[in-house]
Parts: structure tokens; sequence; C-alpha cells
């Protein structure tokens, strides 16, 4: 009998499918990286997740966020993301934390439960906190680099925090993990150079750029996972 996941099974097999719905991962941040890669792990099988973030939907998060309609403006993101994820697998068992990570709550987290954490967050000091805290008890994480002021998701690609270059965000991130004694670290980053802005503090954004660097985690995160390369 077909379900949800046959077509997965197909290409992976019985045995890596059974290991993604016993898999426990946390992603932290459900804006336009992280509700991709929240969509991609809820569709390929992934059996326990929880979401955190504390933002509500703003109309201008419709450029770019797969939460984002206009049927949702003012809506909890974590909430919305939890009804479209159980919609996709009722199964799923889902928690939604409506809560934004930082270094004053970071001990309201167990993350030894997880067996994979996606960074997804835009804070620098909440991402550096999560990271630091995550290679601390050994837990997996993966994290997105900036993907703002940026029109080439074809530019995006993974590698190790201290082999990135051209991108802002990675370039400060390096240097505070290296203060830290942080000798490694997943990412999900682009080379392209970023657009100027005029005026605007505020990242620029399209549709097509956050949510290729969430599917591009997504993709990783579920290949580390049942160890295919």
């Amino acid at each position: 009998m077909d379900t949800e996941f046959t077509r997965t099974e197909t290409l992976i097999g019985t045995e890596a499918l059974q290991r993604l719905q016993n898999s426990k991962v946390a992603i932290f941040g459900i804006g336009g990286v992280g509700g991709y890669a929240l969509e991609a792990l809820v569709r390929a099988g992934i059996g326990f997740i929880d979401i955190i973030d504390n933002d509500k939907v703003n109309i201008t998060n419709i450029n770019r966020q797969i939460i984002a309609l206009h049927s949702t403006i003012g809506q909890s993101k974590v909430n919305i993301a939890k009804q479209r994820a159980f919609d996709i697998n009722p199964n799923l068992e889902l928690n939604a934390i409506e809560k934004f990570y930082s270094p004053e709550n970071s001990n309201d987290f167990d993350l030894k439960k997880y067996d994979y954490i996606v960074d997804a967050i835009d804070s620098l000091t909440s991402k550096i906190e999560l990271i630091v805290r995550a290679k601390e008890v050994g837990i997996p994480i993966i994290s997105s680099m900036g993907t703002g002021n940026k029109l080439h998701p074809e530019l995006f690609e993974i590698a190790d925090i201290y082999k990135t270059s051209v991108c802002p965000l990675a370039r400060i991130l390096r240097a505070e993990l290296k203060k830290r004694n942080i000798k490694d670290l997943k990412v999900v980053y682009s080379k392209e150079n970023p657009i100027k802005e005029k005026g605007s503090r505020i990242p620029a954004s399209i549709s097509f750029t956050p949510s290729v660097a969430g599917l591009i985690m997504a993709g990783e995160v579920v290949r580390d996972l049942i160890k295919i390369v």
C-alpha cells in the first residue's frame, strides 16, 4: 500500500527511511531559510521535529517565506508551520516553541536530545550561542550564512566555516568562533557578492535565494542522518 513516503523509500531504502522516521531534529528560526528546511525535512520523513521562533508573519515576509500568506499575516510562525507540517505528515511529532533563542534562555533548551540541529537564526549573538552549545554537547549542527541581497541561488554551497569567503556574515562568524576555540562548523553560504543596499539597513530579499539555502541544508541533514554521501 502506497504512503506519502513510498517514493522516498524507493530512493533510499526501508532502513534509511526508518532511520529518518526515528530521528529528532531542531530547527531554530522558521523564516525564509528555516521554513523551507522544515518543509523538506517533513516531506523527507523526519519523525520528530522541534521548531523554535517567536516571530509573527509580516506582510514583508510574503516574498520569500513558505508560511507567509495574506491569510496568515499576524499569526505565530511556529503555529502556522506546525499546521502545515501536520497536513503533510499527520504522524509527525512536532513541538512548536514560541521563543527567541538567546544566551539568556539557552539553558531552557536541552540540545542533547536532538540528532541534528538546523541553525537558521538571523541574530549573530544567538547564532554563536547555539553553535557553541551544540559543539559542547557534540550534536551535529548546520548553520545558514547570509542569504539577503543575493540573486544567484546556484552559488550556494556547503563548506566548513573556515573555508568560506566573500560572505560578510561568515567572515564575522569565523572570527568569533575562532575566539571561542570552535575548530569547525558546517555551513551553507554563497560566494556571490551582496548587492549593495541604498539607504536601508534591512537586507533585501527575493523568493529563490533563502528557499534554496534551506533546501540545501535539509538535504545535508538527511544525507548525514542516513549516512549517504
